[in-house]
C-alpha cells in the first residue's frame, strides 16, 4: 500500500518566500525615469518596469508573488504587485515614472495606487486597453 503522502494546499494569499526571494534578486541598473506597463486581465494582474527606451528591467504578476487560482485577480494582489515594483523601482533610483495600463480587470486601478504610494511620482497615465473596431468575419449563409 505504501506511505501516504500530505499535500498542503498553497494560495492562501501572498507567499512571503516568494516575495524575499524575488525582493533579493537587484539589478545593479541606475535609472531615475521609467515607464510602468500593467496588464490587468480578468484572471491575473502582471506589471513591468522598463527604462525610458522600453527594454524591461523588473517585471511581477500576483502568479509570480504566491497568489492562485481566483486570488490572483483580486485587486488586493494586484496592489501587492505595485508594491512590490515600487519597493524595486525605489531600490535602483526610480524618480518618477509613465504608466501605461492594458485590460480590464480588477486591478487596475491598485497596481497604480500601490506603485504611487512607494514616493515615486507619475508623470502620465495612458489607457492603451485594445478595442475590437469591426469584430471576426461572419460565418457563411447555410446552402440547404
Amino acid at each position: 500500500m505504501g506511505k501516504k503522502r500530505i499535500i498542503k494546499k498553497s494560495g492562501k494569499g501572498l507567499d512571503q518566500g516568494r516575495k524575499e526571494r524575488a525582493m533579493s534578486k537587484t539589478t545593479k541598473r541606475h535609472l531615475e525615469k521609467g515607464i510602468l506597463h500593467v496588464e490587468a486581465t480578468f484572471n491575473n494582474t502582471k506589471a513591468t518596469l522598463a527604462d525610458e527606451k522600453g527594454n524591461a528591467i523588473i517585471s511581477s504578476s500576483a502568479g509570480t508573488l504566491g497568489f492562485a487560482g481566483a486570488r490572483k485577480s483580486t485587486p488586493y494582489a494586484a496592489a501587492k504587485v505595485g508594491e512590490f515594483l515600487g519597493e524595486k523601482g525605489a531600490m535602483i533610483g526610480l524618480k518618477e515614472a509613465t504608466v501605461i495600463i492594458r485590460g480590464v480587470g480588477a486591478g487596475r486601478e491598485s497596481v497604480l495606487r500601490a506603485f504611487s504610494s512607494k514616493g515615486i511620482q507619475i508623470r502620465s497615465i495612458k489607457d492603451a486597453t485594445p478595442v475590437p473596431h469591426n469584430g471576426p468575419r461572419p460565418k457563411k449563409a447555410r446552402r440547404v
